[in-house]
Order: C-alpha cells, then sequence, then structure tokens
C-alpha cells in the first residue's frame, strides 16, 4: 500500500516489547505510524517497516489522527501527558488519545478530564494476551471513555487485537484491567501449589499438567505457562516486575473502594519475594520458583 493509499496516521509512543509489535501490525494494515521511544534504538529498529522516527510525543503527534501510548506505570504516562512536549499541549490533529498501557484507573479519569478541556479525548484501552498476542496481532482490548471516540480508535484496535469491547467511562478499560491480573495471578498461584504438591507427592508433572488441562482445572496459564514452570525455564515474557506493579494498582484500587483482596494479597507477598531473589526481571512463571524455595527444592536464583 502506498503512503497516498494510507488509511489514518498514528503517532505511537513507547515502542518496547508489546508496542513494538503493535505499531508494526498498524503498518501492516496500511496506517502511516510516526513512533517515539526514550531509547532511541527501538525506534530505530522499525524504520525498515516504515515507521517515522520522531523527536518527542510532539513530534510524533504532529499531524496525527491518533496518538497511542504503551507504557510501563502511571508516571510515565502523565509525562507523556503533561510533561514539556507532552499531547496535553500538543495532541495529535484528530484530537484523540489512546493509553494501551496498563495505570491507575484515578489517573486516567484525571487525564480524561484534562485533554477534554481542551477538546482532546482520551480512551484507555489496556490489554490482555502478553507478547504472544502482540505478536499475533490477538490482544483482548478492554476500553474506557465516551463512545464516539471509541468507534473512531475501534479500526486502529482491529489492527492489533481480536476481542474488541468497549466497557464503559474513562477509567473503566483500567478497572477490568485490574479485575483480568488479579485473576492470572491468583491462578498462577494456583497452578504453583498444585505442581508443587504433585511433586512432593510423587506425581509426574507433565503428566499431572495433561490431566489438568483436560478437566475443569484448565486455564491459559496452565496451558502456556505450565511447561516453562515445570521446566525450570524463567526466561521472560510478561515479566514479574509488570505483574507485581499491576496487583499494586489493583491493592490501591481496592482499598480506596474498601474491597477486601485477600487473595490478591497473598500472591502480592510472593511476587515480591521472587522480586527479592532477584526474578523480577524473569517472566511471570518465575513465581513456582518461590515454591522452590519454600520446600528446598532448589537454591536460591
Amino acid at each position: 500500500m502506498s503512503n497516498d493509499e494510507k488509511r489514518g496516521c498514528a503517532a505511537f509512543i513507547g515502542l518496547g516489547t508489546m508496542g513494538r509489535e503493535m505499531a508494526v501490525h498498524l503498518l501492516t494494515a496500511g496506517y502511516a505510524v510516526r513512533g517515539f521511544d526514550v531509547n532511541a534504538e527501538a525506534v530505530s529498529g522499525l524504520a525498515g517497516h516504515g515507521l517515522v522516527a520522531c523527536s518527542s510525543p510532539a513530534d510524533a503527534a504532529r499531524g496525527a489522527d491518533i496518538a497511542i501510548t504503551m507504557l510501563p506505570d502511571t508516571p510515565h504516562v502523565e509525562s507523556v501527558v503533561y510533561g514539556e512536549n507532552g499531547l496535553l499541549a500538543s495532541p495529535p490533529d484528530g484530537r484523540l488519545v489512546v493509553d494501551m498501557s496498563t495505570i491507575s484507573p484515578v489517573a486516567v479519569r484525571r487525564m480524561h478530564a484534562d485533554l477534554a478541556q481542551v477538546g482532546v479525548a482520551l480512551i484507555d484501552a489496556p490489554v490482555s494476551g502478553g507478547p504472544v498476542g502482540a505478536r499475533n496481532a490477538a490482544l483482548s482490548i478492554m476500553a474506557g471513555g465516551d463512545a464516539e471516540a471509541f468507534a473512531r480508535a475501534e479500526p486502529y484496535f482491529r489492527a492489533m487485537g481480536t476481542t474488541i469491547t468497549h466497557v464503559g467511562a474513562a477509567g473503566a478499560g483500567q478497572a477490568v484491567k485490574l479485575c483480568n491480573q488479579l485473576v492470572c495471578a491468583i491462578n498462577l498461584q494456583a497452578i504453583c501449589e498444585a505442581l508443587a504438591l504433585g511433586r512432593a507427592s510423587g506425581v509426574d508433572l507433565d503428566q499431572l499438567r495433561t490431566v489438568l488441562l483436560g478437566g475443569s482445572a484448565s486455564s491459559w496459564m496452565l496451558d502456556r505457562l505450565g511447561p516453562a514452570m515445570i521446566a525450570g525455564d524463567a526466561s521472560a515474557g510478561f515479566r514479574i516486575d509488570l505483574m507485581l506493579k499491576d496487583l499494586r494498582l489493583v491493592q490501591e484500587q481496592a482499598q480506596a473502594l474498601a474491597v477486601p483482596l485477600p487473595g490478591t494479597a497473598l500472591v502480592t507477598s510472593q511476587y515480591v519475594e521472587a522480586k527479592a531473589h532477584g526474578e523480577g526481571a524473569n517472566g511471570n512463571q518465575a513465581l513456582f520458583r518461590v515454591y522452590d524455595r519454600m520446600t528446598n527444592r532448589a537454591p536460591d536464583a
């Protein structure tokens, strides 16, 4: 597709593990993409795909119909919105900003209100599916914000995901994502406990996993991460550090709303233990190594 036939122009800010794949899918779908990342190599690495390298969020937004952010945490998104050369002062021409990070719902609502004051719509659209989902354009996208703005953003979402749902007003996307992460973390903890008990009972863990996948205990986590847990492969996909950040956001939201989450508190303490043993940069499946340490099955990582 030639430049004259481009479907639209997106500014993409945050070209890390997830953002890189998402930007490539937009390019493949025929969108022009103007990219910015604090890591210049992340930007230059996409030049061969047709991405236009930009020097700041404001530069990326220049001439764009939509600005998309995919960043690690709330302060990073706030910096892109409020900082020097940020999107509040220099929004995209299409007056539409979409944040696809996982951040605080409270911060989302504040940014939504501030951007609305200058005529810019904000959609919070966090994703589930991890690096594999990003690579395969198979992300689940849960979006909060105004219906009209969601409709304008939806064609871009279709290039990156397969399950796209407008879940409510500003901040609702983040609330749904936090619920998702709560379920994922506690599910992973349950798998760790089953494997630890099965191992102590002398059961073959590969066979145990196969049996569990065939019944009501089956889950995405058991299917995708179970083999790595059993093999002791802690290589990074979705990192321990990122899940710990998400669980912090879950607990902040729960405390603000006076919702007790004892299971979340327990699994958070285990993620903290993993980080304390140097596992922060490892993949989520490294949570099983907490059980290795508790049962004296392996030396400290």
